[in-house]
């Protein structure tokens, strides 16, 4: 059973018409004066690997975001999961 929870697959997140995950996440990462490039240094600190273009589509909302990266982005800018779902 051991060797089933390594290949756990980890839920991704969908966007839909109400809540606008990557919008908000850019508007957050604006308003702290944090640069794509800074997030992501921030993320990789946070044991969180992601690339600046993964960071690009997820703002523009044309790539599901994982639950792991939701949490890293949340940390990353000091804000709370409301903020990044309203």
């Amino acid at each position: 059973m051991s060797s089933e929870r390594g290949m756990e697959m980890e839920q991704k997140i969908k966007q839909d018409e109400s809540i606008h995950i990557g919008e908000n996440i850019r508007n957050i990462r604006k308003q702290h004066n944090i640069g794509q490039t800074e997030l992501v240094k921030k993320l990789h600190l946070l044991g969180e690997p992601m690339t600046r273009e993964t960071l690009v589509k997820i703002e523009r909302g044309i790539q599901h975001i994982k639950a792991s990266q939701l949490k890293a982005i949340r940390d990353a800018l000091e804000t709370t999961y409301d903020e990044l779902l309203k």
